[in-house]
């Protein structure tokens, strides 16, 4: 593994200095405000832990207005728009976020500790997709004339949004998360306040400004930041919201789906995963072990979607392994604003001490480490970064296989057979997605069809699109982003009776 120099923040420009040092501030109805309460939490630089800049800790008081701003928005200017205009300010949204790609990617790299490159070329890239895709349906959300048993009722639907939508993301995708969220909103008619994660809360505030640069108008779209003990839970308490869209943890997902039930909120939680990523030995194995290694150590792991747990046919086992390995040996550790750095470090310490945590607990049982296993050396101790690590001989009832580790940390296995696998493959507790890597056509699709997941990939990994719904099954929570279904989840039927009968 190659080690990049930990000088980050030299390469950042004056735009994103100038951004750094300015007082941030709440985005409700469309004014920057302070805090009520006038509290503030630090981000932080996770390769340097150096504090980039101060954001309000939102409170009941900020909720409150935030709602009520959300609330006449959705009743007056908003509602009042017709869907074409409602359409145009996505596009140009799009379009100022795809201007400020260079900007964005930098502040969000500095902020998750993410290559900004890679964030350029996907998180962006993924954000714009959605809302121009959401864009489109905007005009199209039409309800359906019904047949009634009277041929002098007229019975027709109306779709309709839901109302104040809160959109709690994580600290993983900021940008990208925020826009799954926020595109199929609005493009419902609903407002939306969005919270960030406390970890990664700035480009949501650069988000809230190109919103209104775009001209949608004041209230539609609020920006708290804050913790989710304070600001998260004011939301999800609040009555005035009427549907909680989150992606998170398993825990929190939980809370939120239990607090939600006592007002009736619509929710959609997209949690955790475990996802078993298998290759048989019919398949292309050389370019399944590079995509498996990319599976797991891209973002340092940190992606719900990772393919965590490898399944290798065990004729091929050795092999796959080896080509892992030196795959990993390839990966170059730094602070992700240098150009060459596709390793970069955990969110936090916090976070670096839970993976180290699982495995030294397999070190412990005699799991072994054929690389990695530890955090960075020298310069980079004093970061959260983790070598990228491979484990071999766990069983399925082991934590590294059984339990979602969010960091660079694979654990391969092998299977027989094709019934063995598929028993083992559905033992985990999370189905959010799974990969196969065969030539045989007729197993692909079997093995497709028998595994619990919501999304399946076949001879690929980690594939996205605007137009392809994304959830999961079991603990890893219901409810789609993105896709026709991503839309769904905002609107409400109302039907509608009218008697034409004369006399």
């Amino acid at each position: 593994m190659i080690e990049q120099p930990l000088n980050g923040t030299q390469l950042a420009s004056k735009k994103t200095i100038d951004f750094l040092s300015s007082t941030h501030k709440l985005l409700i109805d469309g004014n920057d405000v302070l805090s009520a309460a006038g509290e503030t939490l630090r981000t932080y630089d996770p390769a340097l832990k150096i504090a980039l800049a101060e954001v309000p800790n939102a409170k009941a008081a900020d909720v409150d207005a935030a709602v009520t701003a959300a609330t006449s928005a959705l009743h007056g200017s908003w509602q009042k728009m017709s869907p074409m205009d409602r359409s145009q300010i996505l596009l140009r949204l799009a379009d100022l976020i795809e201007r400020d790609t260079t900007w964005i990617s930098e502040v969000e790299s500095l902020d998750s500790g993410k290559p900004k490159h890679q964030i350029a070329a996907v998180d962006v890239r993924l954000a714009i997709n959605a809302l121009r895709y959401y864009a489109g349906w905007c005009t199209k959300l039409a309800g359906e004339t019904i047949p009634a048993s009277s041929p002098e009722l007229l019975v027709y639907t109306r779709r309709e949004p839901v109302g104040v939508v809160a959109a709690i993301v994580p600290w993983n995708f900021p940008l990208c998360q925020a826009c799954f969220k926020i595109a199929p909103a609005l493009a419902a008619g609903c407002t939306v306040i969005l919270k960030p994660a406390e970890q990664t809360p700035l480009s949501a505030l650069i988000l809230g400004r190109l919103a209104l640069e775009a001209g949608l108008p004041p209230g539609v779209l609020n920006i708290l930041t804050g913790d989710g003990a304070t600001t998260g839970q004011a939301l999800v308490e609040h009555p005035g919201v009427a549907k909680i869209t989150f992606t998170g943890s398993e825990r929190v997902g939980k809370h939120i789906a239990r607090i939600a039930s006592a007002t009736l909120k619509r929710v959609s939680l997209e949690l955790g995963g475990k996802n078993p990523h298998i290759i048989f030995a019919d398949g292309d194995v050389d370019t399944a072990a590079v995509t498996a290694a990319g599976a797991i150590f891209f973002y340092a792991g940190q992606v719900c979607s990772a393919g965590s747990r490898l399944m290798v046919e065990a004729k091929a086992f050795d092999r796959v392994v080896n080509q892992v390995v030196s795959e990993a040996s390839k990966l170059k550790m730094g602070h992700g604003l240098h150009t060459e750095t596709t390793l970069g470090p955990l969110i936090s310490e916090d976070q670096l001490k839970r993976v180290s945590g699982f495995v030294e607990r397999s070190r412990d049982t005699g799991i072994e480490v054929v690389t990695g296993g530890r955090r960075g050396q020298g310069t980079f101790a004093s970061g959260s970064f983790y070598e990228p690590t491979v484990l071999t001989g766990a069983k399925d009832t082991d934590g590294v296989v059984s339990d979602e580790i969010f960091g660079p940390v694979l654990a391969i296995q092998t299977f027989e057979s094709f019934d063995e696998l598929v028993k083992r493959a559905n033992t985990t507790s999370y189905g959010l997605a799974a990969g196969i890597w065969t030539s045989d056509v007729a197993k692909a699709h079997a093995a497709a069809a028998a595994i619990q997941a919501g999304t399946v990939w076949i001879n690929t990994y980690n594939q996205f699109d605007a137009a392809v719904g994304w959830g999961g099954f079991k603990q890893s929570g219901y409810g789609k982003d993105n896709g026709r279904e991503g839309i769904e989840q905002y609107l409400q039927t109302k039907t509608v009776w009218v008697n034409y009968a004369r006399g």
